[in-house]
């Protein structure tokens, strides 16, 4: 038996944003920038407050200081941004008992579509998983890609084709999900290969959906550490993703590792003692009780040596 779970509502295509009819007395919690860039002139949004210091990475503390800043005689709460911006928006319309409307301007995490937040907490990402951190209500316009620099664009799209490739290959996936993740990826690479950016927001949705009805397995696992270090979420998955499709044998290692070069990352390094390291990856069983491959401590210290050695 399988569980489908997605937002209430989910509206997408161009212009989807600045037709929808936003509640007046929202709280929009995004990042630096957004109103510079325009978004919420496209947005049309009136009668609002803003919580605009969202950071890369966001912590618990981040929601906490939101909370305490403003009080709950709020309409709705509205997440635009990254990943990051839209993680925290779950979770403080969770706390609020809110309806949650979301809107991504990258497109990569998929968070709008699914019922995780990823908060660190002591200096580490910890994932909330939940079904009342589900938007209510998902926006999803290729508008924002514009305002894109090509490094967020590069990192937000292997993001999103690390986790659909990971979730067809998991162990939770089901008819359902592989259909949307492999959708998903071929969207996704076409877009990439042919300078087609415009599809990445579609891709991106079809690879929350899939994801998030499932689970991402060995390559996520073993990013967390790397961007604990500083690396973006999505170049640490760049090469963390790489590793474990080739070993679970995944029929996506060829294509994905393609993107990669084509994308150009540069390589990744852990400073971290890989003993100590291992130890923190090998407790992420959210990630590794659904890998289609048993993972080891030395199997996970070999593939992080590789990604040191960049024989990737």
């Amino acid at each position: 038996m399988h569980t489908i779970r997605q937002p209430r509502k989910i509206i997408f295509g161009a212009n989807s944003c600045s037709n929808f009819d936003f509640p007046s007395n929202s709280l929009v919690i995004t990042s630096k920038g957004a109103k510079s860039r325009g978004w919420l002139d496209y947005m049309k949004i009136k009668n609002y407050e803003i919580f605009d210091h969202v950071e890369s990475n966001p912590s618990m503390e981040t929601v906490e200081t939101i909370l305490s800043e403003f009080n709950s005689d709020f309409s709705a709460v509205i997440g635009i941004g990254g990943g990051s911006s839209l993680d925290v928006a779950k979770y403080v319309g969770y706390k609020l008992k809110k309806p949650k409307i979301l809107i991504p301007t990258t497109f990569g995490s998929g968070s709008e579509v699914t019922r995780i937040s990823v908060l660190k907490i002591d200096g580490k990402k910890t994932s909330f998983h939940n079904d009342e951190l589900l938007a209510d209500i998902a926006i999803v316009d290729p508008f924002f890609i514009k305002s894109s620099s090509e490094n967020i664009i590069k990192n937000s799209a292997i993001d999103a084709c690390a986790q659909c490739t990971e979730a067809y290959d998991s162990m939770l996936g089901n008819n359902y999900t592989q259909f949307l993740c492999m959708k998903s990826f071929t969207i996704l690479e076409d877009a990439l290969l042919n300078n087609n950016y415009s599809d990445l927001a579609y891709g991106a949705m079809l690879s929350g959906l899939g994801f998030g009805n499932s689970s991402t397995t060995l390559g996520h696992a073993l990013s967390y550490v790397f961007s604990n270090e500083g690396y973006s979420h999505g170049h640490a998955l760049a090469f963390t993703t790489i590793v474990s499709h080739e070993f679970n044998n995944s029929q996506f290692y060829r294509r994905f590792k393609n993107l990669v070069n084509k994308l150009n990352f540069e390589s990744i390094h852990l400073t971290q003692n890989l003993e100590d390291a291992a130890e923190i990856i090998l407790s992420d069983r959210k990630h590794l009780d659904y890998n289609p491959h048993p993972v080891s401590k030395n199997d996970i210290i070999n593939l992080l040596k590789k990604i040191n050695s960049t024989d990737v």
